[in-house]
This record gives C-alpha cells, sequence and structure tokens, in this order.
C-alpha cells in the first residue's frame, strides 16, 4: 500500500514494469493497458464479452493506493479484474438497448411493509426472510406474473429494474442483472429519468476488502480512478450483517450520516460523506463515535476484516472522493467476492 500525495493526479504505478521516461510500455499481467495506451478500437458486436472489455488505469484518487496483488498477513490479496471485467460486460449489455430504468426502494419501509411470501422462514437475527435469504424488512414484495395475492420473492432495496409496463397501481419489471419478471406495487418502483446512463461503477470486493471506482470512456472501455483499501459488513447477529452481495444502484447521499447505539434509541455518531445503496448500507468514511466530534481521516482496520454493520468503510476523502465525483441515481454498486 502506498500514501502517495493527492496532488500526483493520473500516476499509475506497476510492481514489475519496463520503463521509457517513466512511462509503462507493456501490457500488464492483469489485462489492464497502461495509462498511456490508447484505448483499442473493438468491432461492432451485438453484445459485449468480459475478454472485450478494456480496462485503463487513470487514478484520479491517489491516495491509499493498493497495487493490483498485494500482501496480506501470510496471504496476498487481490483486485479480481477478471471478475470486475465480467461485472462491466453485464453492466454494457443491459443498455445495448433503450429500456425504462427504474430502482426498487422501501428504505425503513417507508413504502409499507412488504406482505408476507408464499415460502418465508425467520434467520438466526429474528428477521423473516424468503427462500433465497433475502429478509422482508426494507425490502419490495415480488409477484410472480398472474399472482395477485402474495408474493413469491422479496427484491432488495436498490435493485435496477427495467420496467416493461406500468399503471397506477402496478409496474411490471425485469430484474436486469438476477433475472426474472415479476409485478411490483407501484408504490415500491421510483422511476429514473429517460436520460440515465449507467457509466460510472463502485466495486467493493467483501473477500478482499478493497474498492475500485470505474468510469465509462468509450463502448467496452472503463478507467480505473480509484484502488483503495475498505471495510465491509460482519455478520454477527443481532445487529451487525453482512453487506450483500449484488448490483445496486446509488441512491442517496449525506455529508452525515447520523447512527445510533446498537439496541438503543441514542445518538451513536456521524459517518462522514455516506453514498447509500441497498437498506441501510452506506460507502462512507471512518465513524465518529459519540462524544466524538472531529473528523477522522484514517483507521487501522481499513482493509483488514469485515466489521462494521452492513456499511462499506472507507478512508474519509476516498468516501468524499466517491460522494462528490459519482452521481446520484446513475451510478452502479457492485458487491462481489
Amino acid at each position: 500500500m502506498k500514501n502517495t500525495p493527492l496532488i500526483l493526479i493520473l500516476a499509475i504505478v506497476a510492481s514489475v514494469s519496463c520503463t521509457q521516461s517513466g512511462v509503462d510500455l507493456r501490457p500488464s499481467d492483469d489485462g489492464i493497458a497502461p495509462a498511456d495506451t490508447p484505448a483499442v478500437e473493438l468491432p461492432a458486436i451485438d453484445s459485449v464479452m468480459p475478454s472485450d472489455i478494456v480496462l485503463t488505469k487513470q487514478i484520479a484518487f491517489e491516495d491509499y493506493t493498493l497495487d493490483d496483488v498485494y500482501p496480506w498477513r501470510d496471504t496476498v490479496r487481490s483486485f479480481k479484474w477478471e471478475v470486475i471485467k465480467t461485472r462491466l460486460a453485464a453492466v454494457e449489455n443491459a443498455q445495448l438497448t433503450d429500456k425504462r430504468w427504474g430502482v426498487l426502494q422501501n428504505y425503513k419501509n417507508r413504502n409499507r411493509t412488504a406482505p408476507l411470501v408464499r415460502t418465508w422462514t425467520r434467520n438466526n437475527y429474528g428477521n423473516i426472510t424468503d427462500s433465497l435469504g433475502v429478509e422482508r424488512y426494507q425490502s419490495v414484495p415480488l409477484y410472480a406474473p398472474g399472482d395477485t395475492l402474495q408474493p413469491s420473492l422479496y427484491g432488495r432495496d436498490g435493485t435496477l429494474v427495467e420496467v416493461l409496463s406500468d399503471d397506477s397501481t402496478s409496474v411490471v419489471v425485469n430484474d436486469v442483472f438476477r433475472g426474472g419478471t415479476w409485478t411490483v406495487p407501484r408504490r415500491y418502483v421510483a422511476m429514473l429519468a429517460d436520460t440515465v446512463a449507467f457509466h460510472h461503477v463502485i466495486v467493493v470486493d467483501r473477500r478482499d476488502q478493497n474498492i475500485a471506482t470505474l468510469t465509462r470512456t468509450a463502448r467496452a472501455s472503463w478507467s480505473v480512478l480509484s484502488m483503495n483499501p475498505a471495510t465491509t459488513g460482519m455478520r454477527n447477529p443481532p445487529y451487525a450483517k453482512a453487506t450483500p452481495l449484488g448490483y445496486f444502484v446509488l441512491q442517496q447521499k449525506k455529508e452525515r450520516m447520523i447512527y445510533l447505539a446498537d439496541g438503543s434509541s441514542a445518538y451513536g455518531g456521524f459517518a462522514p460523506y455516506a453514498s447509500r445503496f441497498t437498506n441501510g448500507a452506506y460507502i462512507h468514511g471512518v465513524p465518529v463515535n459519540a462524544p466524538g466530534t472531529e473528523i477522522i481521516e484514517w483507521s487501522w482496520s481499513l482493509g483488514t476484516t469485515p466489521r462494521s454493520h452492513m456499511c462499506v468503510r472507507n478512508a474519509t476523502s476516498h468516501a468524499r472522493f466517491i460522494y462528490d465525483t459519482m452521481p446520484l441515481l446513475a451510478t452502479l454498486v457492485v458487491v462481489i467476492e
């Protein structure tokens, strides 16, 4: 891990390189082109394959930048670029044709508690879940086509959907990445603007505890803007939960996200530069526990092991970078492992 000054924008560091005047002349083994390599022109094809994706490092936030592969205790961790390419190809293919986009929303059950699904159980948090383990709280009921009596599954808050049809009471949607066509009560679907295109992606790796931000520059071409350590949610009943896997829409931003002490209505502190993507899960800076009031830039726990309540902790300056540069309702947060 390196801690380089923020002013050195676009500096690229390679663990093994052949250089001339500081420019890496060879593609890296991970398949990411050096920053000075022009984007490859791809032939026009009906869909994008992961192998078509070209990643170029154009690091815009340099503090705490990690190498592609870096040591961790007695092993190594890495940015899983091949997995990330697969996810980016899915994002590209979802946008090959014009669609009406919507996002499932039920933060804190504000749009009403979802009805019971046909097959449900209680998890070790005491909460009702569907057959796939998605909790009822803060989720959206998904009804199978033709079934108006009882939902089959729950859709997570923040899920991107293609809107196939809608009226005053219900919306027929396609779950873009998980698949499936569902009818959803109208109150649970927020329609996105016709001009929305998803050219910004944040990838969170909950196994290797890192985070990368990327932006699309052309068809199948993406720039890597940052590569930082992060700390994800820990499964630890009754309060802490793992950060869920999947694709989510960046839905809300708070300069200071207030949180309560566990099991209490008392003020517990705040998390700076918080960007919410599903349920109560935010990407945010280092938490400031009460009675503290001063912003904290760094924590020794970043990039180590899961330990948050569901959120994704970052260095506070990196959380602010995301807060300032990733557009609301037009950025996807992709959680992998």
